[in-house]
């Protein structure tokens, strides 16, 4: 059973909701069963998005009942980055794991997770993947599992192919890896920005085989467009070679096939002074090198991100030490 003693929370459990009053006895319920067994202090914490039906209301009634849970709320919708950052402020276990309300993945994962951390020591990162060999997907629309598969597909390569599955919300994490990071998304860009972060700080990341289900209750959030157009975003900004180098080496290219065929035209005679294939190679070639070089400088700027997430660590981790020092003083 959780408690309410800060250095006796082993597991903070951290849930974002929004309008899912249909689910809120029965995410209780299944959590409280999975749990019942854990040798450990542990706290679940619901973050209620601005739902503008009874979701609130009703977590709110089963925490006066339930001494585990914790329910976390503000005014109006803001999406599910500022969701999870709202709970991570206020978890207090030293791992602390992420999943969907509507129970997705079953509540047995929270454990697996877990467990992984238990049995690799060095290990910062836990990610749930349906993706990775052994993982599963049933009972999902066929669109929504289609466009997720293909976008975590494009994600994964723009990450250098460590993960499978890089979207997923089922995660668990230590401590001083969120302490470290400095979250701005507001929507569920939050994971590609913690992945993008901590992989940039160089924290070791373990996946784990996940199987996910379909939605039973309630209503998906799951937009496609504007999936797609994050997810589109975040590769060109995490690979712009990808773009850059692309279409820069297509137009060095046509302006070399360009520049063959006035050459071959020259020689066999058949060249027509008025037909402003020079102008065009020359175009082609110029406007390619700069592409390139255009690419190369975006490549230096994400070197230069990727230093400010260090520096930002690093203040972070400052900034704690010193609330640490004030709130308790070393004694002579």
């Amino acid at each position: 059973m959780g408690t309410e003693t800060d250095n006796m929370i082993d597991l903070s459990i951290v849930i974002p909701m929004y309008n899912e009053r249909d689910n809120v006895d029965r995410t209780l319920s299944l959590i409280g069963e999975t749990m019942a067994g854990f040798r450990g202090g542990w706290e679940l914490i619901l973050v209620d998005d601005g739902s503008d039906d009874d979701t609130l209301a009703v977590a709110r009634a089963a925490a006066e009942r339930v001494p585990w849970l914790r329910v976390l709320s503000y005014e109006r919708n803001r999406g599910r980055g500022r969701a999870m950052r709202t709970g991570f402020d206020a978890a207090r276990g030293e791992i602390i794991i992420t999943t969907d309300f509507d129970l997705s993945y079953s509540p047995d994962h929270i454990l697996k997770i877990y467990d992984a951390f238990r049995e690799n020591q060095d290990v910062d990162v836990v990610l749930g993947s349906a993706y990775m060999p052994g993982g599963t997907v049933k009972d999902v629309p066929f669109m929504r599992h289609a466009a997720s598969r293909l976008g975590n597909r494009v994600l994964s390569f723009a990450m250098d192919g460590k993960v499978h599955t890089i979207t997923c919300i089922l995660r668990g994490y230590r401590r001083h890896v969120l302490e470290s990071l400095e979250l701005e998304s507001e929507g569920k860009e939050i994971h590609l920005e913690i992945l993008s972060k901590v992989l940039s700080l160089g924290y070791r990341v373990l996946e784990v085989p996940a199987h996910l289900r379909g939605r039973t209750g309630g209503k998906s959030k799951f937009k496609l467009k504007a999936t797609s157009l994050t997810h589109l975003v975040f590769t060109f900004f995490e690979r712009p070679m990808i773009v850059f180098g692309g279409l820069g080496a297509l137009m060095l290219l046509l302006g070399i096939v360009v520049g063959a065929a006035i050459v071959f035209m020259r020689y066999s005679g058949t060249l027509n002074p008025e037909r402003p294939l020079m102008t065009l190679m020359v175009l082609l070639v110029l406007v390619g090198i700069q592409v390139l070089t255009v690419g190369f400088i975006a490549l230096q700027i994400l070197k230069l991100r990727k230093e400010i997430y260090r520096i930002q660590a690093q203040n972070l981790r400052l900034e704690k030490l010193m609330r640490e020092l004030r709130d308790d003083p070393p004694h002579e």
